[in-house]
């Protein structure tokens, strides 16, 4: 489908596609859909051949799968093969998009303001400097449950005046569900005094501290990489991270994807701006159901679907069709 078809199809819908980050990999994801639909490999074969190496053979073995590097441009890859399965089936155009971390290019690709290739040499090379910028064991990530932002953000600044480095709020994921990163003692102190605030935190199995200042050195030198590459505005809107915001220009576009690096996913705005807009639907594009679960809290989101297998890519196009009516 064209851009401009594209762009008419999604104005009258109530569908938001939402893209998964670092954290929802698995071994053998797309497999059993790629049995069915030959464009899942070709996706890949697409990818692999901007990179330079074989990215489906990472998704389906996991040599290498973990490493920030190799997980970026294979989770990328994933979403838009899974997007390009949906728009072929005839799925309902989305009226937004939006990723989470990682998941902010998967949307831009989809909705056109850059090619798959460039994008996956992108997030190559964005993993590569995200995982120098801190050394190996010094930085960590926790999610801090059941205390609210108020709260989270005074334990990181209690942490901040009594250690040396600096422990800050990197993922802003709903009501009560915080993600914390930066220096690992720093982090460790937040989540005792988390626990004994009566909320619950879980060390995250992640190597880079993301969207904190430990960051930026990583991110200054992204920048000069993004400069380069050739950026478009979406086709679709895309929801940006840092701002919950809709970029007007490509240059607010590489700001954001820059900032984002070392600044605060705002997922919860997020996904409150979508409520706000009228959507009703949100369907994930990528493997793993955690931010459909999300959604699913949400008063205003009647539904939400995952795609990663054949199962639920059949129930989720027929689902979204019914309720947008396409079909009775």
């Amino acid at each position: 489908m064209s851009s401009k078809r594209l762009e008419q199809a999604a104005q009258a819908t109530k569908t938001a596609f939402v893209f998964p980050g670092q954290g929802s990999q698995k071994v053998g994801m797309l497999a059993e859909l790629a049995e069915q639909f030959s464009g899942i490999t070709d996706t890949f074969a697409e990818a692999s051949e901007a990179i330079g190496f074989d990215l489906w053979h990472i998704a389906q073995s996991g040599e290498g799968l973990n490493q920030t590097e190799f997980t970026q441009p294979v989770l990328l890859t994933t979403s838009i093969a899974l997007w390009r399965v949906w728009l072929e089936l005839g799925g309902v155009a989305p009226k937004y998009l939006a990723g989470h971390s990682l998941g902010e290019y998967s949307a831009l690709v989809a909705a056109g303001a850059m090619s798959l290739g460039d994008a996956v040499k992108l997030v190559n090379l964005r993993g590569k400097l995200m995982q120098d910028a801190v050394p190996q064991g010094q930085g960590a990530m926790a999610a801090i449950l059941g205390l609210d932002d108020a709260q989270v953000l005074e334990l990181c600044e209690q942490a901040n005046m009594q250690g040396r480095g600096s422990v800050e709020a990197a993922n802003y994921n709903a009501q009560g569900q915080v993600v914390i990163a930066g220096d690992k003692t720093l982090v460790e102190a937040v989540m005792t005094t988390a626990k004994e605030k009566g909320g619950k935190a879980i060390a995250l199995p992640v190597s880079v501290p993301s969207h904190c200042s430990l960051m930026k050195p990583a991110a200054e030198k992204f920048a000069e990489a993004l400069e380069q590459t050739a950026i478009e505005l979406p086709s679709l809107p895309v929801i940006q991270n840092v701002n919950a915001e809709i970029a007007t220009d490509v240059t607010q576009l590489r700001q954001a994807l820059t900032a984002q690096l070392y600044q605060s996913v705002q997922w919860t705005k997020t996904m409150q701006y979508l409520q706000d807009q009228g959507v009703q639907y949100v369907v994930e594009c990528g493997p793993g159901n955690v931010l459909a679960n999300l959604a699913k809290r949400l008063p205003n989101i009647e539904k939400a679907f995952p795609l990663d297998s054949n199962s639920r890519l059949e129930d989720a196009l027929n689902a979204i069709l019914v309720a947008e009516g396409k079909i009775a």
